[in-house]
């Protein structure tokens, strides 16, 4: 039976008060087509109206793919619960969507990515919803914000605190959708999906069956259809028993900017030397000093920002491979890629479902995050989710808490100042002039990560940026290292708003991370190995 159908066809098939589920990751596999037909249906008819969407993570970016913009519309949408949402510059026009959110005209939640994945798996098992440690003492703490973005979210709360076998955890519902909305390459007339040119699985599988075991509709954008049979069963990662209809869209991007590049989806693999290298800067001097913390033989997460800058360096001094990077959408080993296209990789060793990767995240599984940091106060708490001025500037929590909450070992990497002139070479640090914002805050807009309970899972947690390392102590934070050419009163101390404490035995960072030259890195030993 072909299930092939319009989007137009497609978009008839939601209902009012539905709730939508959609896999995609900004750019990276969002079914775009789909949900533009979605937002057209509602501009011409009325319907859809008050819908409920999920998003484990963000449908749409901010550089033409719209996603989740085209149902931004005044009435159409209820409620939202996303890992993340569209962000970008702020010389960029603000989403549509994010505009809902700051007027109060939907209620919108922030939720960890791999929660939502989990909550997806526990609508389709017909089971209440997750009990989980992800998210205690921070933002989606019901004693705190419970992941609310904005009071009308905020007047409906979600997220609960339970005691079970003697312990604090966080309760989040299961949502059961109704439709799902997904992306692949390639559907059979039967519906079976292969993702051969796709940069990740996302959530897909997951999201069809929480939507198919509860009576929904599955709906799959495709780049093209083939004939029954005709697919290799070992490649089909959505099968035809969860697949109501499909829609083409031959035009379908890859992802952010990129109509389609093989290397995205493992079909070929790159030449080391073919990966630009981090442009000579104080954003590479943080990244080499991030790349000091990491053991040969280990495996390590990257998040977004200064962090994504580390395999290069490694590429640079010589030790790519030394470390396996892994990514919340899936990519394990190969270099993650930057910019747009972050969250895929080239070169992978493997690419495993979204919801698989954030097993092994919540279990700490891995031995080192590099990630990075908006704020931090003196608790050691950091913020990377939300900034009340200029909300769309940063996406919100993603995969950080899932992340962060286990992790044995994580690196915080940012600049210490907003904003400040900074000049690096011949071995040192210049301020050219200050930064015209503290980042080191009294206390954090939104606490996206919770120094309080790294302190009592005993956790190592390591700041770094241009002028300074610091480390989170059970007292408070520490500053252990200080660049060369850096005045500690000036530059360090008197930039914080609130006292740091300074290591009796503290150290010079190595005059090679300022120089614009390869640095001799060398790895650490793996604890254990």
């Amino acid at each position: 039976m072909n299930k092939v159908i319009s989007a137009e066809q497609a978009a008839q098939l939601v209902r009012d008060g539905d709730v939508v589920t959609v896999s995609s990751s900004s750019g990276l596999g969002c079914p775009d087509k789909t949900l533009a037909a979605l937002g057209s249906r509602f501009a011409q008819q009325g319907h859809p109206h008050s819908l409920t969407t999920l998003h484990p993570i963000a449908a749409g970016d901010m550089y033409g793919i719209r996603g989740i913009d085209h149902l931004a519309r005044p009435g159409m949408l209820k409620k939202v619960l996303a890992g993340s949402y569209p962000s970008g510059p702020s010389s960029l026009p603000m989403p549509d969507i994010w505009r809902l959110i700051v007027e109060e005209k939907i209620a919108a939640y922030n939720l960890p990515s791999g929660v939502l994945f989990d909550m997806h798996r526990d609508a389709a098992a017909r089971r209440p919803g997750v009990l989980t440690k992800v998210g205690l003492d921070t933002f989606v703490d019901p004693d705190r914000q419970g992941g609310a973005m904005n009071a009308r979210a905020q007047s409906e709360p979600f997220v609960k605190k339970v005691s079970f076998a003697g312990e604090e955890w966080l309760f989040y519902p299961a949502i059961v959708p109704r439709v799902a909305i997904l992306r692949a390459t390639t559907a059979d007339e039967r519906g079976n999906l292969s993702y051969e040119h796709e940069g990740a699985f996302l959530g897909s599988l997951d999201q069809a069956l929480a939507a198919r075991n509860n009576g929904g509709v599955v709906i799959a954008q495709v780049k093209r259809v083939v004939r029954a049979g005709s697919l290799n069963p070992q490649l089909v990662h959505v099968p035809c028993t969860l697949v109501d209809h499909v829609v083409v869209d031959p035009e379908q991007m890859q992802t952010t900017q990129t109509a389609y590049d093989p290397a995205i989806s493992g079909e070929i693999f790159r030449p080391d030397d073919s990966f630009e290298l981090p442009a000579w800067g104080p954003e590479k001097v943080i990244a080499r000093r991030a790349a000091q913390e990491l053991a040969a033989g280990s495996a390590a997460n990257l998040g977004f920002g200064i962090s994504a800058n580390v395999p290069r360096v490694l590429i640079e001094e010589g030790l790519h491979g030394e470390v396996t990077w892994v990514i919340e959408q899936g990519a394990v080993g190969g270099v993650p890629l930057l910019g747009f296209a972050f969250g895929c990789a080239a070169n992978a060793d493997a690419i495993i479902p979204s919801p698989n990767q954030f097993t092994y995240f919540q279990g700490g599984g891995f031995d080192v995050a590099l990630l990075s940091f908006l704020q931090i106060d003196r608790a050691g708490n950091v913020n990377v989710s939300k900034l009340g001025a200029k909300p769309y500037l940063t996406a919100g929590c993603g995969g950080f808490v899932d992340i962060t909450t286990h992790a044995a070992h994580i690196v915080f990497s940012g600049f210490f100042t907003a904003g400040a002139k900074l000049e690096v070479g011949h071995g040192q640090l210049k301020i050219r002039q200050e930064g015209k914002s503290q980042k080191l805050v009294d206390a954090v807009e939104h606490v996206t990560f919770s120094g309080t309970v790294a302190r009592r899972r005993q956790q190592k947690i390591r700041y770094v940026t241009e002028r300074c390392v610091l480390d989170l102590l059970e007292d408070g934070l520490v500053v252990r290292e200080i660049a060369p050419g850096v005045d500690l009163r000036r530059d360090v101390l008197d930039q914080a708003a609130f006292p740091l404490r300074v290591d009796a035995q503290l150290k010079t960072m190595d005059a090679a991370l300022f120089r614009d030259a390869p640095m001799g890195l060398r790895l650490k030993g793996r604890a254990g190995a």
